[in-house]
């Protein structure tokens, strides 16, 4: 289901299937405790206007693929008892968490009866990466013709990263070896890598003002995001630079925010899609890293140490790039435009020059964002502001490429022609990742 390795040529299914619709419930900062803004409610609310805006009719689709897992930290606190409300208000499953700081394909079933014709179901771990590959893979080997792809997020109440594992006195097991479970932020590990960075090429932190500040005004174009809804306001390189240390040299800007919030995509055949609403856009391949567990499990590449060094991200992101050129049959400078992940945007340099967009090679980064990386510019970065310029979705990227290359990304249209788009997360040593284009060929 999941193309990790290096070496498996062009893919098998290149061009011959499409993502098409896509639905956005709205976005919240945290649950406000009503049953019609849960994560499930929002996740069928999505669902529904992915279908309506692909026009396609729920008796047509015979596929869903979601992803379980609605946060990754914000857990529902011990003995707090589920709102009578919210049970009252959905059909439930044995478990009373679904649809409020879960999701199974059997909740989102009993509550979208309309769906009378689903054949193919699946359930993957993580995000939205890992749910748009299993999709299009899916309708490529013929288990689903028209496929929804579903990911979405709660946020509670308190402060994140406060409970699961981490609010035990100790980690034990294969997760200890994590660099999550570190004790401080989950940016430590990558701001460590990119002080690295600093160190082997020079440069420095302000160095990345103008993709921070240019992914909030992207994200600012995009109505689905948190700061367009919500927070409408612009970065300035002063607002960047004074910006409080998280993980030095990691500030509360390069940090994504959490958010609720719901995504579903409609993915079909080449063929079908020419009958629906929109311009086709067309599958060219996908590839990541990661590695391959018990069961649906993926795991991050191995690193030597307690987390990834610098050497060993930069390694991950060139593979990544080798990987999902070659399945998708192209060079990079065939890329119009790039959507890749960015919830700590210091690993983004990591992925563009991994990936050679633009030409770039390790360690021209930061002098690359001193030309036009914006919408109107030669070589567009992350036009969908991404999670900086959204929250903490993984998707933007997603709603973005599909949209810039069906020419209708409204104010975020790209002014150069959007014929090949790359898009995906999250990070080098766990990502998957998708190229998309205007033609089959």
């Amino acid at each position: 289901m999941f193309r990790l390795q290096e070496g498996m040529g062009v893919w098998e299914h290149r061009g011959k299937v499409a993502a098409m619709g896509a639905g956005h419930s709205p976005t919240a900062r945290r649950w406000d405790g009503k049953p019609d803004t849960s994560v499930g409610a929002w996740a069928l609310e999505a669902l529904r206007k992915a279908m309506e805006d692909a026009g396609v009719e729920p008796k047509d689709v015979d596929g869903l693929v979601i992803s379980d897992s609605t946060t990754t930290g914000a857990y529902w606190p011990a003995g707090r008892p589920v709102p009578q409300d919210f049970l009252d208000r959905f059909e439930q499953t044995d478990d009373p968490l679904d649809g409020i700081a879960q999701l199974s394909t059997e909740w989102i079933l009993r509550n979208m009866p309309e769906l009378t014709n689903i054949k193919f179901v699946m359930t993957v771990p993580l995000c939205i990466s890992l749910v748009m590959p299993a999709a299009v893979q899916a309708v490529g080997d013929g288990l689903t013709s028209t496929c929804l792809a579903l990911k979405a997020w709660h946020n509670l109440d308190g402060r994140y990263y406060q409970g699961g594992a981490n609010a035990e006195p100790t980690v034990s097991g294969p997760g200890k070896y994590n660099p999550f479970a570190l004790a401080g932020p989950a940016c430590y590990p990558t701001a460590v890598e990119f002080q690295r960075y600093m160190y082997k090429y020079g440069g420095s932190h302000e160095m990345l003002a103008p993709f921070v500040i240019n992914s909030r005004r992207n994200g600012l174009l995009m109505p689905e995001g948190y700061w367009a809804q919500h927070r409408p306001e612009p970065i300035t390189e002063e607002d960047y630079n004074n910006s409080r240390w998280v993980a030095k040299p990691a500030n509360l800007l390069d940090n994504d925010m959490p958010v609720q919030a719901a995504a579903a995509y409609v993915i079909t055949t080449a063929e079908r899609a020419k009958d629906m609403r929109h311009k086709p856009v067309y599958v060219l391949g996908h590839s990541g890293a990661g590695t391959i567990g018990p069961g649906d499990y993926i795991g991050p590449v191995r690193w030597r140490g307690v987390f990834e060094t610098l050497e060993e991200a930069e390694a991950c992101a060139a593979a990544n790039g080798r990987k999902i050129l070659e399945a998708a049959g192209i060079s990079a400078g065939d890329i119009s435009f790039e959507n890749m992940y960015d919830g700590f945007s210091l690993f983004h340099v990591f992925h563009l020059e991994g990936l050679g967009f633009a030409g770039l090679k390790r360690g021209e980064a930061l002098d690359f964002f001193k030309t036009d990386i914006t919408n109107d510019g030669p070589n567009p970065v992350n036009p969908s502001g991404g999670n900086i310029g959204g929250g903490r979705t993984r998707w933007y990227g997603y709603t973005d490429t599909i949209q810039q290359i069906q020419g209708r990304a409204g104010a975020r249209q790209i002014k150069i022609p959007a014929e090949i788009g790359i898009t995906g997360g999250m990070m080098p040593f766990s990502s998957m990742f998708m190229i998309l284009s205007a033609t089959p060929g």
